[in-house]
């Protein structure tokens, strides 16, 4: 399983099928890529409907014909301005798409798009052999402690980024509550609002889960 940062929020992983989450590429001034050189997509998954996160995937889908997975409002609203094929779904509720398994979690935040509110989420993807969880944008709940017990996921996708999500602080508890192999800090130093740095969640975790920082273009594999 290839884990690649596009930055921001948004990754690129390889495995039997090739997903993305969080497309916000082409307004990103750290993005390490552009829409159009996106063409090996099967799925898009979209936790919320904020612009640094919907960003260029119902575009990305359209061109690759891929599987657009978001909150049910948010995944309509994708439909509606011609995405082919789509699955909504909601929070607690698993699908199954090509082989992989996708379970929405919840996520402590907000959300809107032209089309309405939805509800922020996260994403448990499952590709048979490994499991990522994508939190979203979110603050630490104690239900990610249900999250690590339901699924297990290996590696966790988490924010440090402060004022809009959680920060380090917050982070180096989740890590606690999921018990991950890997974790990929994201979601900060995009904005000057959001600058931190990644180090002192590695320097507070320790030896306990490995701690991944990718600069954008960067890449893990698990």
């Amino acid at each position: 399983m290839k884990i690649e940062f596009l930055g921001h929020s948004a990754f690129r992983i390889a495995a039997q099928k090739t997903v993305l989450i969080d497309p916000f590429l082409s307004n990103n001034p750290r993005s390490s890529v552009k829409p159009g050189d996106l063409t090996d997509i099967d799925m898009v998954l979209v936790t919320h409907g904020h612009g640094d996160h919907l960003g260029d995937a119902i575009e990305i889908a359209k061109n690759n014909d891929a599987v657009f997975v978001a909150m049910y409002e948010l995944a309509h609203y994708a439909a509606s301005k011609g995405v082919k094929q789509f699955e909504p779904m909601n929070i607690g509720g698993t699908i199954d798409v090509g082989g992989i398994k996708i379970t929405m979690t919840n996520a402590t935040h907000s959300s809107d798009f032209e089309g309405g509110a939805g509800h922020s989420a996260g994403f448990v993807v499952n590709f048979g052999d490994h499991s990522v969880y994508h939190t979203g944008d979110t603050g630490v709940f104690y239900d990610m402690k249900l999250i690590s017990e339901l699924y297990n996921p290996e590696v966790a996708l988490l924010p440090i980024g402060s004022r809009f999500t959680m920060g380090v602080k917050e982070a180096i508890k989740a890590v606690e509550l999921l018990d991950p192999q890997v974790v990929i800090p994201m979601h900060y130093s995009t904005y000057p609002a959001i600058e931190q740095d990644p180090q002192e969640l590695k320097r507070a975790v320790g030896d306990s889960t490995h701690v991944v920082i990718l600069a954008p273009g960067e890449s893990f594999t698990f």
